[in-house]
């Protein structure tokens, strides 16, 4: 190893082992700080011959905590945040522990940008290999629509690069698939001409205006442009407030997103209109500090076909007043729905929102009563779902209920490259 491999009593063990997510507070037998895809082949082949249990930590943004363990080896890639952009092929190239915002900042000021989720301190590799969702990914696709290539270490510790034309199988797979195939030392992403300085922003109403805005929002997202990425969401303030409000990003003419959203902005009483020109940054780090890192946090998810009048009666009257609960959707259409269903490992092509309901707050006493709160809310919405996210779903358990017509090939693959099942702290694929 170049990199350390620690031990409890090592004096950055402690540090190594902390994630994002405060609730998981877990003890591997050895942690391997890996510096390099070498590196990571040696860990991975020690833990297949020795069959222990392993975790993979890319960003540590796990929300369920899946990138630690307690007594097996944790794959530490923590250090590989380089990202390299090649502004002349328009591509980026980032470490597998680089972070959404490494990726920002190094395509945003040679004017390029690809999707990228929406708390800058999550990892590229968990979000990628899971499908990655983004403000931009009515434009530009998901992540996986965007990734070009992958440098990835499977469990027989081959140091493998995969694409399009090389291993064309593999790729399919850890477009979707999550981390059920290997560690991704490297991605390559299809970057795209951006300026970054646009219409953008969210306006809010009190939650007693839900049903007025939900109302107009039903008939109105599916018919939009694929510039405009607009994310109703519904929260309650520190204050105890509750309010619905409306992230926009219009990624095109400001012009244009003005008439785009004039109908919108007439709906109700806002409390707020925040949409203004603003640097796209500004959104990509709004949600930061409610996801803080140490913060306790538990989420469920569920991908939405259609917003029903159902299930917008549903959303009305499931509302939960805590600030420790949130609902927020990814909205889905636009270029993610034009990839075929089958040519990529994601299988939620046809759904037109992703739904998560999300909480924090940072006291371990609470946890039951929080937990509990966001179970029930999820619960009244359940029936409007057919699958998750994989990257977001506390309770994900994988399967061929989630993986749908994909599950097949996945499982064929994930026995040719994973037989024994080392890389199981997913949402679980099991090998054909």
């Amino acid at each position: 190893m170049n990199g350390p491999v620690m031990l409890s009593g090592h004096p950055d063990y402690d540090g190594a082992r902390t994630i994002w997510n405060g609730m998981h507070d877990k003890r591997p037998a050895l942690i391997a700080r890996c510096l390099n895809s070498q590196d990571v082949s040696h860990a991975v082949t020690f833990a297949r011959e020795r069959e222990l249990l392993v975790a993979v930590r890319g960003g540590g943004h796990s929300w369920p905590g899946k990138s630690i363990c307690d007594d097996g080896l944790m794959i530490d890639l923590s250090q590989l945040t380089d990202v390299s952009v090649n502004a002349e092929t328009q591509r980026a190239f980032a470490g597998g522990g680089a972070l959404l915002a490494h990726l920002d900042q190094a395509s945003l000021p040679l004017g390029l940008v690809t999707t990228a989720g929406v708390v800058s301190h999550t990892g590229v590799g968990g979000y990628t290999l899971g499908g990655g969702f983004g403000r931009l990914n009515r434009k530009y696709g998901l992540a996986i629509d965007n990734l070009r290539s992958a440098e990835m270490i499977t469990a027989d510790g081959q140091i493998r690069t995969v694409s399009q034309d090389q291993d064309a199988d593999l790729f399919w797979a850890i477009r979707g698939g999550g981390g059920n195939f290997g560690v991704v030392t490297k991605f390559e992403y299809q970057l795209h001409s951006f300026e970054r300085n646009l219409f953008s922003g969210s306006i809010v109403w009190p939650v007693e205006q839900a049903r007025d805005v939900l109302d107009f929002y039903g008939g109105w997202y599916s018919g939009l442009p694929d510039e405009l990425y607009a994310g109703v969401f519904m929260a309650t303030m520190p204050d105890g407030v509750g309010i619905i409000g409306i992230d926009i990003v219009y990624n095109g003419d400001p012009a244009d997103g003005e008439k785009e959203i004039e109908s919108l902005r007439k709906v109700g009483k806002p409390m707020v209109d925040g949409v203004t020109m603003q640097d796209y940054t500004v959104m990509q780090t709004s949600n930061d500090a409610a996801f803080s890192h140490g913060v306790r946090s538990y989420a469920k998810s569920g991908m939405v076909k259609e917003m029903t009048q159902g299930f917008v009666n549903a959303m009305i009257e499931s509302y939960v007043n805590d600030p420790r609960a949130a609902m927020f959707p990814h909205t889905s259409g636009g270029a993610v729905g034009r990839v075929g269903e089958l040519d990529t490992a994601f299988p939620h092509r046809n759904a037109e929102l992703m739904i998560v309901l999300g909480g924090g707050w940072m006291d371990p006493e609470q946890d039951a009563e929080a937990i509990g709160l966001l179970r029930e809310w999820y619960a009244q919405l359940q029936p409007f779902t057919g699958g998750y996210y994989d990257n977001i779903n506390f309770d994900a358990s994988g399967g061929a209920g989630n993986y749908g017509p994909a599950y097949e090939r996945l499982s064929k693959i994930k026995g040719q490259h994973d037989p024994g099942n080392l890389f199981r702290l997913n949402s679980n694929i099991a090998p054909a």
